[in-house]
């Protein structure tokens, strides 16, 4: 058996110690450093992880340069991922980055060039590539069971109250605001469901506080394919929703959920009648077990840099119709 695969965490904020619980548990991983400016964020961690003071950085390059590690986990404020991750790229380390990749078309596009470039796996934490529900939906359109003409897309939940305070609201550090944070989730998973590229974009939006960050949006989207999608996404609502339907030539796939765990999607043929229907629970547990598979059989992980360079790019172009109150085309298309 090979051994634990050697992780250091970078971020050990309330989410990226989450996630690094699920390494320290996993049976092919080991969490054995981390690093994080914050050092009350660091001892905390480093108790949750029994990760030793000797082996906890201020600096992420410390780590690197001294812990001859395997993998590092990457999640620290968005504005930090696209150097750190060619830190640990140029230090040979696989990477594990949560959600967004970067900030950013041309530093996303840097990313995307340089992993290509590189023999290391790097997995972006969008969860929806590894979950049933939503692969059963990508599976039927791949098969040619259903061509998508009209996709609509929401989610919702109390995003200004449940981050405020925090460096989300911050977009010299979160890149932006919801469209960015958990809104991202939403537009990957629509464009990976249809395998298609963005061409153009409409955006409205509406602002919260002082620096503003956006909490509403609501996106119509035109694909390369000719399908059009309407996303919206809502961080002002009392519960959290999700819902994407796709329409087209052969039937329908819709997929629901509430909260942050349940997703049942149902597909029918052109008839109404009932062809697939999948109940799968939304995991991050799920993802981290996907990067660890890919780095020990060498294999593409199921979200790559390119998936989430094509999300960046039609978050970007979203900003721009917003504040340029027009449609624009999505680069690189």
């Amino acid at each position: 058996m090979a051994d634990p695969l050697q992780t250091g965490i970078i971020g050990t904020g309330g989410w990226g110690t989450h996630i690094a619980e699920q390494f320290h548990e996993h049976s092919d991983a080991e969490v054995v450093a981390l690093a994080d400016v914050s050092s009350e964020s660091r001892t905390r961690a480093g108790e949750t992880l029994e990760v030793s003071p000797s082996h906890q950085y201020e600096n992420h390059r410390s780590m690197l340069e001294r812990e001859g590690l395997d993998a590092v986990q990457i999640s620290s404020p968005h504005e930090f991922h696209h150097e750190q991750t060619i830190a640990a790229l140029e230090e040979g380390v696989h990477v594990f980055c949560e959600k967004p990749l970067t900030p950013g078309l041309e530093r996303a596009c840097d990313l995307a060039r340089r992993v290509e470039e590189s023999d290391r796996v790097l997995m972006v934490g969008y969860q929806r590539h590894v979950n049933p529900a939503y692969v059963a939906i990508r599976e039927t359109i791949a098969a040619g069971d259903l061509e998508p003409k009209l996709v609509t897309a929401e989610l919702t939940q109390d995003w200004v109250e449940t981050v405020a305070d925090s460096w989300r609201m911050d977009p010299d550090l979160s890149g932006g605001g919801q469209l960015y944070d958990s809104g991202s989730h939403l537009l990957d998973a629509v464009i990976w469901l249809l395998d298609d590229v963005p061409t153009r974009v409409s955006a409205e939006m509406a602002f919260h506080d002082e620096p503003p960050v956006d909490v509403q949006a609501a996106l119509s989207v035109r694909f390369e394919r000719g399908t059009v999608a309407n996303i919206t996404v809502s961080g002002d609502s009392p519960d959290v929703t999700e819902r994407i339907a796709v329409r087209g030539d052969g039937g329908r796939c819709l997929l629901e959920g509430s909260g942050w765990t349940d997703r049942n999607v149902t597909i029918t043929d052109s008839s109404g009648d009932v062809r697939r229907s999948v109940a799968a629970g939304l995991s991050s547990y799920d993802k981290v077990d996907a990067f660890v598979e890919s780095v020990r059989i060498g294999t593409e992980p199921p979200a790559t840099a390119t998936d989430a360079l094509r999300a960046t790019a039609l978050t970007e172009a979203a900003y721009d119709s917003a504040r340029r109150g027009e449609r624009v085309s999505v680069e690189p298309n």
